[in-house]
């Protein structure tokens, strides 16, 4: 009976996104950014960064291998600040950097274009897998919480499967440890097709701290052909879900183009 009055009490607590926006996912910081006009460099700035996501000549923050540490951020607030969003999956590696690396705007939209007609059957409804590579386990609380009554995934028609062979995307987590390769393949070869893989998390996208090593690789892109990076250390349940959606060709109207 508590529960029933609590409920009662609080009312609905699922956010309506993607449907409508949600102030917290727009407020979360999720990465770390040069500022528009920083000053005259003065000094080495990529000795602030202990995985080397900063580099120089202009100065460029790798979001695919930024821990989020803060550190840059507070030794030189004159430099780098924190961005807010969740919007931040990509389709493509180079995309992470901030500011962005010159692409070629045709192939991208090459790019995106291939998905979009890969993954047309997506809409309605998918299947997750996921496969922990090496994981520190931060990564697995944020996708747990995809299915607690705040985000509720299920509302959108995605849902997690035990087996690759009732998959449809293959959610990669950990820095690819060299023990989890084989076990990648194979559930990458059981998953049908069309299939896509997003690799979540700096850990997954870059091997984070620990790569490359003896236990791990420089990240499970080495395993597998990624189709959406998500950039964190972890990526909140709001990144994640965006880039589900990014698979699924849901994203709302209002949402910037995935690099």
């Amino acid at each position: 009976m508590p529960w029933v009055f609590r409920g009662l009490r609080e009312g609905i607590v699922t956010t309506r996104y993607p449907r409508r926006p949600d102030h917290y996912a727009n407020s979360f910081p999720a990465r770390v950014v040069p500022r528009e006009d920083p000053p005259s460099e003065d000094g080495d700035l990529g000795r602030l960064c202990p995985t080397g996501a900063i580099s120089t000549g202009p100065v460029r923050v790798d979001a695919g291998r930024c821990v989020l540490c803060g550190l840059c951020v507070r030794e030189r607030p004159d430099v780098f600040e924190w961005r807010p969003g969740s919007e931040t999956a990509t389709l493509r590696r180079s995309g992470l950097s901030v500011p962005p690396l010159e692409e070629d705007d045709d192939q991208l939209d090459r790019v995106r274009t291939a998905l979009a007609e890969r993954t047309r059957a997506f809409r309605r409804s998918i299947h997750v897998r996921h496969v922990d590579a090496g994981s520190d386990g931060t990564e697995e609380w944020e996708i747990l919480a995809l299915l607690n009554p705040v985000y509720d995934v299920h509302r959108l028609g995605i849902f997690f499967t035990p087996s690759p062979r009732h998959a449809d995307v293959l959610l990669l987590t950990g820095a690819g440890a060299h023990g989890m390769a084989e076990p990648v393949r194979r559930s990458l070869e059981a998953t049908p097709r069309p299939a896509v893989v997003i690799a979540a998390g700096v850990d997954a996208i870059s091997g984070g701290l620990l790569a490359p090593s003896y236990a791990v690789s420089a990240g499970v892109g080495e395993l597998a052909d990624v189709d959406i990076w998500v950039p964190g250390a972890p990526p909140s349940p709001f990144s994640l879900l965006f880039a589900l959606l990014l698979a699924m060709g849901r994203l709302p109207e209002e949402s910037g183009r995935a690099r």
